[in-house]
């Protein structure tokens, strides 16, 4: 029984199984940190169980294919004929998922082809760089909390006490658009807010809507440049 499991795969050579158990392990062990990674990064609404799950399988998978490939090019090839009879229908929307697949895949071809140490440096500077980006929010242009729509009808003065009270919810206030209503003397105007306290934006409202002069106010919460 035992020679059978150690000696069964009749293979130019025989399977090393104890190198075979260590790189699925550390296949495992490398998707998982990747994992974690994405489930503490990850924003926006379509977070999955499943797809987190698939980023763990996915290095292991990977890993055995390479293993069974075992520089074998007539193998390499059925295999390929094999893939190509399953389709896969789920869309990757997001670049940055599609990221976290490929690096899994990188890694999980390390591991098969017993690159341990390789696998392992890629896998703690990939998941140092990922967090990195995520901690840094790098590559937004802006940053701000709300976008802040405001009809009015005011003299220079009262508008300048608007100004004044916005300021004082607000780290930083950018007028992104002011139109003029000669006819009905309104003023719609634009402005993108970074807030003092994200938790206080209720009560500017309602503040705006109190003050004098002012028709309708509505506020926006803004993602760091969502596409939409």
């Amino acid at each position: 029984m035992n020679e059978w499991i150690f000696f069964g795969d009749t293979a130019p050579l025989p399977t090393d199984i104890p190198t075979l158990i260590l790189g699925l392990l550390l296949a495992f062990i490398c998707g998982q940190l990747i994992s974690w990674v994405y489930m503490f990064t990850h924003s926006g609404l379509s977070y999955s169980k499943n797809f987190v799950n698939s980023l763990i399988i996915l290095p292991i998978t990977v890993a055995t294919v390479m293993t069974v490939l075992d520089n074998n090019l007539v193998t390499a090839f059925s295999l390929l004929a094999v893939f190509a009879i399953v389709r896969f229908r789920n869309i990757v929307r997001d670049t940055l998922d599609a990221i976290y697949i490929l690096s899994l895949i990188v890694i999980g071809m390390a591991c098969g082809t017993q690159k341990f140490t390789t696998a392992l440096i890629a896998t703690l500077i990939m998941g140092s760089i990922l967090l990195y980006l995520w901690f840094t929010s790098f590559g937004s242009r802006q940053r701000y909390d709300m976008i802040l729509n405001i009809t009015y009808r005011a003299s220079r003065a009262k508008a300048g006490e608007l100004l004044q009270l916005l300021n004082r919810h607000a780290l930083r206030l950018t007028l992104v658009s002011e139109r003029m209503n000669s006819s009905s003397e309104m003023t719609d105007a634009s402005y993108r807010i970074l807030l003092r306290d994200p938790n206080r934006s209720d009560l500017m409202i309602k503040e705006i809507n109190e003050f004098e002069g002012v028709d309708r106010v509505s506020g926006m919460k803004a993602q760091d440049e969502s596409e939409v």
